[in-house]
């Protein structure tokens, strides 16, 4: 590893940048989820109901603390910073005429900041940052009208930032929309009792496919030097027993992963693809020209997620859930309070899979631990999040120096504190850097450094080689 490798940090909008109807922003998607801790159930709204707490409103606040935040990842020596443009803020209704020029100037500004400390910013078109507006008037993802919409917003964005922003993500986890128990997130989709789910699900899917090649194909119009990369939720599978039917159900737990990556890199529904729509009796619409944009649309290199590892087989007793893949529990693993199982190894497993099969260059966009802090009088001790960083880190390291896997960075989720995706809680915290707010969104915003911070600035500063001792 060297100095060319992008070590830094990732985060999303909704969950950490705040300032929801400041600068001229629209609604979201995510501004109308309440949250879901100490035993509340998450609800959608279809509207703002007054008294309610919605996480996603202040977030932990990076609108007004950007320059701060990013002082520190400058500190902790990033080299990238991956983070999202919320949608609404450029376009507050999804469709509007004109581009709002107040949203466009804050992330000028965020983007200068970064380009000052050096700091290579990585950005995600859609992070499940959906304007509510295109939910209400068009239904979500279910029509063909959000492609036009998505990528008039991604061509304006691209214009913009062409001389700032080199690397682009398109669609964050676009997989989830399979695997999600509601497709809300990734697509403001609530299904109605009478439509044909599965159907559905797969419309919105080849929409989104479409939007992504379409905009990768706009994007290298505009700049013929940006790499636009796709983002997949990654689990690394496990055949549980030696029992042969074991493999063919990995198989299977496989297929919805690389259903979306099939397409967006090797640019056709593959062998993979189409044995899935078959298996799901999905019916849904190719129009004329479709299948020719996919093939031209091809992602420049592949980004995944990686959080925890799982087992499949036919003698599974046990379920362990972790970032929406679930799977048989790994009697050779620790779980993290949320039950995510802690797998150094298949990182690196995952990332000699991803690039034996494609053969591009490979992006960790996200990768951490999410635990309860303490804080202490003398600090905050955080040894659990340093000794996961060091060993993951480290299969990084091996993936590419042993196995020569081409990949070129790898990204840490929440590096400052956010509020979860999954329950809007933000006692489940990633940071190396802690921000003083509560579940209920009650605290001073005041950022202080964990022990962890000096263990990522460590790694960052010797590229790795302070890993060397490390067996896992």
């Amino acid at each position: 590893m060297n100095k060319e490798f992008l070590w830094g940090g990732a985060a999303a909008a909704n969950q950490y940048e705040g300032g929801y109807l400041e600068g001229g922003r629209g609604l979201s998607i995510n501004d109308v989820e309440m949250g879901a801790c100490h035993g509340k159930a998450r609800e959608i709204h279809e509207c703002i109901h007054p008294g309610v707490y919605y996480p996603s409103h202040r977030a932990t606040d990076f609108y007004h603390h950007y320059k701060e935040d990013i002082a520190l990842m400058a500190e902790m020596g990033f080299r990238v910073f991956r983070m999202s443009i919320a949608w609404s803020r450029i376009y507050p209704n999804g469709d509007d005429a004109e581009p709002n020029e107040a949203g466009l100037a804050f992330y000028d500004s965020v983007f200068d900041e970064l380009l000052k400390y050096g700091i290579e910013p990585m950005v995600t078109l859609h992070h499940f940052e959906l304007p509510l507006q295109l939910v209400k008037k068009y239904g979500g993802w279910r029509s063909r009208k959000l492609i036009d919409l998505a990528v008039t917003y991604a061509k304006t964005v691209f214009r913009r930032y062409r001389n700032k922003v080199r690397y682009w993500l398109t669609f964050n986890e676009i997989n989830s929309l399979f695997i999600a128990k509601t497709p809300w997130h990734q697509a403001g989709i609530i299904y109605r009792d009478d439509e044909d789910r599965t159907n559905v699900m797969f419309q919105a899917a080849h929409y989104q496919l479409v939007c992504s090649a379409l905009t990768v194909i706009e994007g290298h119009k505009i700049n013929p030097e940006f790499k636009i990369g796709n983002m997949i939720l990654y689990n690394c599978c496990y055949a549980m027993t030696c029992d042969p039917h074991d493999p063919i159900m990995v198989h299977d737990k496989m297929a919805p992963i690389w259903y979306f990556s099939d397409v967006q890199v090797r640019g056709r529904y593959t062998n993979t693809c189409l044995a899935y729509q078959k298996k799901m009796n999905a019916c849904f619409e190719i129009e004329e020209g479709d299948l020719e944009i996919l093939a031209k649309g091809t992602v420049d290199f592949f980004s995944f997620s990686y959080y925890a590892s799982m087992v499949e087989g036919r003698r599974i007793e046990y379920s362990a859930d972790g970032n929406l893949l679930d799977g048989g529990k790994n009697p050779y693993l620790e779980t993290t309070a949320w039950g995510w199982q802690i797998d150094p190894l298949a990182l690196r497993t995952s990332l000699n899979e991803i690039y034996d099969r494609y053969q591009i260059p490979v992006f960790i966009s996200e990768n951490g631990m999410g635990a309860i802090d303490t804080v202490e009088e003398d600090g905050i001790h955080d040894a659990y999040r340093s000794e996961y960083l060091r060993t993951h880190a480290k299969a990084v390291k091996d993936a590419c120096e042993i196995d020569l896997v081409d990949c070129f960075g790898y990204a840490w989720w929440g590096p400052v504190d956010i509020v979860s995706a999954g329950t809007g809680e933000m006692r489940k915290r990633y940071g190396f850097v802690y921000v003083d707010m509560d579940d209920e969104g009650n605290g001073t915003m005041e950022r202080r450094k964990k022990d962890s911070f000096e263990t990522y600035r460590e790694i960052i500063d010797t590229d790795g080689m302070c890993l060397e001792n490390i067996v896992l």
